[in-house]
């Protein structure tokens, strides 16, 4: 048996204790091991989370258990997560990390830390595809030439609706705070960093470099207007914000910022909150 403590028992942290335990025969089919969460940690103790596990406000209950054999870290932020994660690997847990942030700047800090113990993260780039596991392994006979991809369901489907609707950025962008989309302070998803801290882990397992936010263009989607849209669309253009990676000489170009594609192009078609990525090898092309 194998036994899980989440760390951030929120809306996410819950949905993956129950989908661990409904989907459970199938996990355990394929995983060759039953798995159940131990536990789980949570900032107030009085709100009901709808999960049936022992729930702690300390962390290191979590952390420092020695029947937890995975850390699953949910909390969000940088260093509080960073040093939990350290923690974890430490002693000598398995660690599952949605958190892009703490991988855009502290992933090989972590990863020489672990070692041998595994620090998953397939969660934390393009929603559901699984793109971590393709440039690990089904591209690792490629030298990948580039990586180009929307990253960020906020930006696309407001993009989408002001492109197929005519809507203004601003009445857009109210829209997509009311259905959860956007944040109240929606500058972390419109100005393009989620999506660089996206890239630059999908760069660094391509290209081997520890480039951080700061190091590269970061250009978001608050200056596009109706008119770019419109002026687009009569060339045969789409807007999209674009995460880019691509090899130069010897060095990696990385840049996040809104990007006029073609309207045959296959990414173009990509619509809504829905994330799509690009990768092109030197062997296999381009997939997507």
């Amino acid at each position: 048996m194998v036994k899980i403590g989440i760390l951030g028992v929120g809306t996410v942290g819950a949905s993956v204790a129950k989908i661990l335990e409904e989907n459970g025969d199938i996990i355990e089919a394929r995983a060759g091991k039953k798995i159940v969460v131990k536990s789980g940690v949570v900032k107030n103790l009085s709100k009901d989370r709808g999960v049936s596990i022992e729930l702690s406000d300390n962390p290191l209950d979590v952390v420092n258990d020695p029947e937890i054999d995975i850390v699953v870290e949910l909390m969000g932020g940088v260093e509080e997560p960073y040093a939990l994660v350290k923690k974890a690997l430490e002693n000598g847990k398995a660690v599952v990390t949605a958190n892009k942030a703490l991988l855009a700047y502290h992933r090989y800090e972590l990863q020489e830390i672990a070692g041998d113990i595994p620090l998953m993260y397939e969660a934390s780039t393009a929603g559901g595809i699984p793109v971590i596991g393709a440039l690990r392994t089904g591209l690792s006979a490629n030298h990948i030439e580039s990586i180009k991809g929307i990253m960020n369901g906020t930006c696309n489907y407001m993009l989408t609706k002001m492109i197929n609707e005519g809507a203004q950025y601003d009445e857009i962008l109210k829209e997509s705070q009311e259905l959860g989309y956007a944040e109240a302070d929606p500058t972390f998803d419109v100005g393009g960093f989620d999506a660089s801290h996206k890239l630059l882990i999908l760069a660094s397992i391509a290209y081997g470099i520890d480039a951080k936010p700061e190091d590269i263009l970061i250009e978001g989607i608050e200056n596009i207007t109706q008119t770019d849209v419109s002026f687009a669309k009569e060339f045969g253009y789409e807007i999209k914000l674009l995460g880019i990676a691509k090899k130069v000489g010897e060095g990696v170009e990385l840049r996040v910022h809104a990007t006029m594609i073609p309207q045959e192009s296959m990414i173009a078609k990509v619509d809504g909150v829905m994330n799509a990525v690009t990768i092109v090898g030197d062997r296999v092309g381009e997939t997507m």
